[in-house]
């Protein structure tokens, strides 16, 4: 049995909590928040103790494995603190808002000697799993064009549910660092290393918030492929979320990983299933239709705001086990910093952007 911890009492800790309730070999025995009081109401709900001192919470508790939910600007200075008290660290997306914080919150995981990781539950959709699967087997040869397209909405209400949001301080970017994080984690899980990058970001109507709402890249990878990045907040009540992926032989794949209005982690559930939405491997073209229906089916028997974290928390756990590492690193983490960082930097030099990107300490995305 494995001690866990959460550290953050927000929205996305609940989940946590929840998917931690329903493994066999994970106990949920702590919770952290710079509140006392609502370290205490969350410890409450889930039989667990609280505490205001991430030390001696880790100490007390001989916790196996932190998990980090508080807001992503203040990501590094808790995690930092987990690991020197020697937890395992799994980090919510992004694993930072700056790649700075990404850096020191990987050199202090190795140095202390544990496993970092960050959340990307979607990557244990089937639909993803599947694509990826088709890669690695070479279906499509080399995988030549790379698409994201994520056309969600986010309303007043949603800027207003906390104080953090909106705003480049506390929340350290929009769509680019909030929503967008999943899907270019996918993207690249697909197309491999990032070479160069131009983008450009804009708020096309949030008058109310600071930061992005609209972005737009192209991608250059170090296997010769090209990609396009088209991520926005901006489309009522939201379209759908789609990563997909035409290879040098032809065939194509891809995932719808969100249909209609997008998930927004304790105020409403995942809508409609995800699903392969493109597959033309050859022979195995009539194959869609069956996953589909297959996935469709599956979805309904589990509840996907809770489920995905499970499998994620699973996995490491398992790593932990086997002496592993995660199935999504720090490092995966950075990279996934890293190309977001490239396309606000890309817009505020209005030209293309080089990897590998080095940290910017005065200026790290270039809005100020």
């Amino acid at each position: 049995m494995k001690n866990l911890a959460i550290i953050g009492c927000g929205k996305v800790a609940h989940l946590h909590a929840k998917a931690i309730g329903n493994l066999q070999n994970a106990k949920l025995a702590a919770v952290w928040s710079r509140t006392p009081e609502s370290a205490e109401k969350m410890a409450a709900v889930y039989g667990a103790k609280p505490y205001s001192d991430i030390g001696k919470m880790i100490r007390e508790n001989n916790i196996d494995l932190a998990i980090v939910c508080n807001p992503h600007p203040f990501h590094k200075s808790v995690a930092v603190e987990a690991a020197r008290a020697g937890a395992n660290v799994l980090v919510e997306k992004p694993l930072a808002s700056t790649l700075t914080d990404c850096d020191i919150i990987i050199d202090e995981c190795r140095n202390a000697g544990v496993r970092l990781g960050v959340i990307s539950q979607r990557r244990w959709y089937p639909p993803v799993q599947r694509v990826h699967k088709a890669i690695i087997e070479g279906k499509i040869g080399i995988p030549s064009l790379g698409t994201v397209n994520m056309l969600g909405w986010r309303d007043q209400k949603y800027y207003d549910s906390d104080p953090w949001r909106g705003t480049w301080d506390m929340e350290g970017g929009g769509v680019l660092v909030n929503q967008s994080p999943h899907s270019l984690d996918i993207l690249l899980w697909f197309m491999g290393e990032v070479d160069e990058v131009y983008g450009v970001w804009r708020n096309l109507n949030h008058p109310y918030i600071e930061v992005d709402d609209t972005a737009l890249a192209i991608v250059k990878f170090k296997n010769g492929g090209i990609g396009n990045i088209v991520v926005s907040n901006s489309q009522k009540p939201g379209i759908y979320g789609k990563v997909q992926v035409h290879g040098s032989n032809g065939a194509s794949v891809g995932v719808q990983t969100d249909g209609g209005a997008m998930f927004v982690a304790g105020m409403s559930s995942v809508l409609e299933p995800p699903v392969n939405d493109l597959w033309t491997v050859p022979g195995e073209e009539l194959l869609l239709k069956e996953w589909v229906r297959e996935d469709s089916e599956e979805f309904e028997k589990v509840d996907a705001t809770v489920y995905y974290f499970e499998r994620q928390i699973e996995d490491f756990l398992q790593a932990l086990d086997t002496n592993r590492q995660p199935l999504v690193t720090g490092e995966d983490g950075r990279r996934t910093v890293e190309l977001f960082t490239a396309i606000y930097r890309s817009t505020r030099d209005n030209k293309p952007v080089k990897f590998p990107l080095e940290a910017d300490n005065l200026d790290e995305i270039g809005i100020k």
